[in-house]
């Protein structure tokens, strides 16, 4: 398992490009394509095709299309057409005027079927599906011929016309290339060009009743907007001798198919099918969920695009599959977000704590740095007062040894503030419950002053009670607790290895004032929580919701640990 950057990745990709440039293979061009099928949202293996092929269309000074492989109006939507839109802009890339869609090439595609059956290398046929897998054959079984196989030229031509006609119902006729029953290519085997689907197309309408497979578009697409490196994952490995057939029969400009491994992380699922289970039963609240892997979950949660592309640049480009730690990614947003989310102070479970001899009636205006990674971000003021807020966490009424917070008669440093001593703890009188804290404070360890070097072991965060403002923030972890739950020998339900803890919603948090007026996507740090981003979709103009993005350490190794 990959855990930290792939420099040693040979990148072979670029070696191929590179030498297709010193031959002029291509007249010198580079040009790729991003192919996504508006099944679905695009998730972070996505992004790892997207970087790669819009980076090396640009390393390379050379172009990408953004198309979308439209073939199957059963499973496409207009929803998903925008959502992708967005979320490649987002990542950070532009497709500038190459923005097509291969429903756009359904008459020249139509035109190639032809083509193929007057070439004598294409036939309907009559055959179930059923039945059409059944004379396939196996891995260490030739297949058999269609009894339909041997159809005249002009009879192929009449029923692909009906076919396109409409005058048969679905998996009733199908039209399949004639290339080699006996291959150990499965996919050589006669396989399936144009399927009878009355189905109403997102763009075509009711246009079409037959639509073509993706194994006979794709191809097609490419040489039609003259890709020269058509880059596709390794599963299309035993595809490419079908890419090249068609092309080669069809006597059309050849693009040169090019494999690499797709991208699979730990504690995640990267299956459309699956993610669109876990929407469909109810597991998230939609594709956007910030648990989910998708791009859109991952803005919503907060992660940064320069986050993402960094990731996909660390796990390098590889022939072979292999599974890459999720705690690689948070580490990438992590970094980022140290250098550019401002630094601010709220309090997720509050407990309250009066300071005895701060004058009641005084409010003072302390000075806080912003970022202390960047010193361009400035400072800002937060108030103190007699009664404050710190967490529930930060107290404990007899610590363990290693404890370095508040206990009774223990010292600490409130952030940016004084040295406060807690002198008297207050219970609930029925439930034995912690409810107030009294301490007192030192006013000559005020941060800045010439006693603030003075020794203490803990410091913690805080917020004056009468300023600060209520927040829900939501507290996100993995999704699932196994580490490999697309695994379906180890989780045959996907439901089973659900986290029930992979969401806590905290309705009674409280922010420094100024946070009220914060709005969709701002990012920060809450000190000594994590990072956290202001919710896009149920936050409301002064109410707004925060969500977690990461922890500001990796907690989830023990986490998943206990749960075995």
């Amino acid at each position: 398992m990959q855990t930290e950057d792939s420099e040693s990745s040979t990148h072979f990709i670029q070696d191929i490009i590179e030498e297709d440039l010193n031959t002029l293979k291509f007249d010198g061009r580079v040009h790729t394509r991003f192919p996504p099928e508006p099944n679905g949202y695009l998730h972070i293996g996505h992004a790892k095709s997207i970087c790669l092929n819009f980076g090396l269309a640009a390393q390379y000074s050379g172009k990408c299309n953004l198309r979308f492989d439209d073939t199957n109006p059963s499973k496409e939507e207009e929803e998903y057409v925008k959502a992708i839109l967005e979320d490649v802009r987002w990542l950070g890339f532009d497709w500038g005027d190459r923005l097509y869609y291969s429903s756009e090439y359904f008459d020249q595609l139509y035109q190639y079927a032809v083509r193929l059956i007057e070439k004598g290398k294409a036939y309907v046929d009559a055959l179930s599906p059923e039945q059409i897998r059944e004379y396939r054959g196996t891995l260490t079984e030739p297949g058999r011929n269609s009894p339909h196989r041997d159809r005249s030229v002009e009879e192929n031509l009449e029923l692909f016309e009906r076919m396109q006609a409409g005058k048969f119902a679905e998996g009733e006729r199908v039209l399949r290339a004639k290339i080699d029953m006996t291959s150990g290519n499965l996919n050589l085997r006669d396989p399936v060009l144009y399927r009878v689907l009355k189905a109403v197309h997102h763009r075509t309408g009711d246009k079409w009743c037959i639509y073509p497979m993706y194994d006979f578009t794709h191809g097609q697409s490419d040489s039609l907007e003259q890709i020269t490196h058509s880059i596709c994952t390794l599963e299309f490995e035993d595809h490419r001798p079908l890419y090249d057939w068609f092309l080669k029969e069809l006597d059309i400009y050849r693009p040169q198919q090019i494999e690499f491994a797709r991208l699979n992380l730990n504690y995640t699922v990267l299956s459309k099918r699956k993610l669109l289970q876990l929407v469909q039963e109810g597991h998230v609240s939609g594709w956007n969920d910030p648990r989910m892997p998708t791009l859109s979950g991952m803005r919503r949660r907060g992660y940064p695009p320069a986050a993402i592309r960094d990731f996909c640049e660390r796990i390098g480009v590889a022939k072979s599959n292999s599974t890459i730690d999720f705690a690689l990614l948070e580490h990438c947003v992590r970094e980022d977000l140290n250098k550019t989310a401002p630094r601010v102070m709220a309090v997720v479970r509050p407990l309250r704590v009066v300071i005895e001899n701060y004058p009641e009636d005084q409010v003072e205006e302390l000075i806080a740095e912003n970022n202390p990674e960047d010193p361009g971000a400035g400072s800002r003021k937060i108030p103190f007062s007699r009664v404050l807020y710190i967490e529930r966490d930060d107290f404990m009424e007899d610590p363990p040894k290693k404890f370095f917070r508040l206990a009774p008669g223990r010292e600490v440093r409130l952030k940016h503030a004084y040295i406060i001593k807690c002198e008297r703890v207050i219970k609930d009188e029925k439930t034995g419950e912690v409810v107030e804290l009294r301490c007192t404070y030192d006013p000559e360890t005020k941060s800045g002053s010439s006693l603030e070097g003075r020794k203490v072991k803990g410091t913690l965060h805080w917020l004056s009670q009468p300023h600060a403002q209520p927040a829900e923030v939501r507290l996100y972890n993995h999704l699932f607790l196994k580490e490999n739950p697309a695994d379906e020998k180890e989780c045959p339900e996907l439901s089973s290895s659900l986290n029930p803890d992979s969401l806590e919603v905290v309705k009674d948090g409280f922010i420094e004032p100024f946070l009220v007026d914060a709005v969709a996507s701002d990012r920060f740090q809450f000190l000594r929580l994590g990072y956290f981003c202001v919710d896009k979709e149920d936050s409301a103009p002064g109410a707004p919701v925060f969500n977690r993005t990461v922890t500001l350490r990796d907690t989830w190794a023990k986490i998943s640990k206990k749960s075995t």
